[in-house]
Order: C-alpha cells, then sequence, then structure tokens
C-alpha cells in the first residue's frame, strides 16, 4: 500500500459528489437556456452561473466545516479537486456549445 493508515477522502465523500455535480448541472443548463434565448446575454448568464455556483459551494464548505471536525485538510484537497473537476467539464461543454453557435 503506499499511503498506509491515511485517509485520503472524506467520509461523506458521495454526498460531495453529488452535491457539486447537481450544482453544476444546475449552473449549466441555466447558462445553455441563457445563450439559446438571447446570445447578447450570454456572458451575463456564464457570470452569473458562475457567482451562484460558487456562492453556494462556499454555503456547503462552511455548513460541512461547522457540522464535521477535523479532516480539514482532507476536505479541502477533496472538495477543490472535485470543484475543478466540474468546472472544467462545464467550461469544455460550454465552449463546445459556443463553438457550435459561431458556426451558424
Amino acid at each position: 500500500m503506499l499511503l498506509p493508515d491515511t485517509q485520503l477522502f472524506v467520509n461523506n465523500f458521495w454526498l460531495m459528489f453529488g452535491f457539486l455535480a447537481g450544482i453544476t448541472f444546475i449552473a449549466y443548463l441555466l447558462v445553455d437556456i441563457g445563450i439559446k434565448k438571447d446570445p447578447e446575454v450570454g456572458i451575463m448568464a456564464i457570470m452569473g452561473s458562475i457567482a451562484v455556483k460558487m456562492i453556494f459551494c462556499m454555503a456547503f464548505v462552511l455548513i460541512y466545516s461547522i457540522k464535521e471536525k477535523g479532516l480539514g485538510v482532507v476536505f479541502l484537497v477533496n472538495f477543490f479537486s472535485l470543484y475543478l473537476l466540474f468546472s472544467a467539464f462545464e467550461i469544455y461543454c460550454l465552449l463546445r456549445n459556443l463553438r457550435h453557435q459561431n458556426l451558424k
């Protein structure tokens, strides 16, 4: 074993995964609807979804850190790695949709 007696994941990892997946999906849907409705407002929809996603994620971190004591570094590594993964996926999907929109 590479790291014996080391906890790499928080106990509620799948709860955190589900929360970030859900909030990313909702943000993506809002941006997609905003871009299809009016391409001129697309940038505002993207910025708004990023702000809403950030606020909900900060609230999640605050609530989780109040409820769970300890494992602070493990939680932060798990949370921000998932946050970056889902943000990269969202940006990839948005750029793909914008590229198809520019070709029209």
